[in-house]
């Protein structure tokens, strides 16, 4: 299955979503803040990253800034998961490089799909 790196500095989120992408075979790493995350995903390769946008120290919108412009990671596949989930909200999440966005609360079938869609 895939490898999904999980990043949202709320616990009890981070768990259910590794709970979820465990279940259906998936290799998940998860972390509580993008604190030198450009630095993990460049070791660990993940097919997927999962950010959350309101995180201590760095926001989500800062990392996926970071992310789109360092040319060894630029191409990795970025989903906001978010209870920011207004359309100006959506909008503003894919014009910083989302390339999908996830409100919270969702489904796991939610969560299962929208990874899926970015398996090679």
């Amino acid at each position: 299955m895939a490898k999904v790196m999980v990043v949202d500095d709320a616990y009890s989120e981070l768990r259910v979503m590794e709970t979820i992408l465990r279940s259906v075979g998936h290799d998940v790493l998860t972390y509580l803040d993008g604190d030198q995350l450009e630095e993990k995903i460049v070791k660990e390769r993940p097919d997927v990253v999962l950010l959350d946008i309101v995180m201590p120290r760095r926001s989500g919108y800062e990392v996926l800034r970071s992310l789109r412009k360092d040319e060894r990671i630029r191409e990795t596949r970025v989903v906001v998961v978010s209870s920011k989930n207004q359309q100006s909200d959506r909008v503003w999440g894919m014009r910083q490089g989302a390339d999908e966005y996830l409100p919270k609360p969702f489904t796991p079938e939610q969560l299962v799909t929208i990874v899926g869609r970015f398996l090679k």
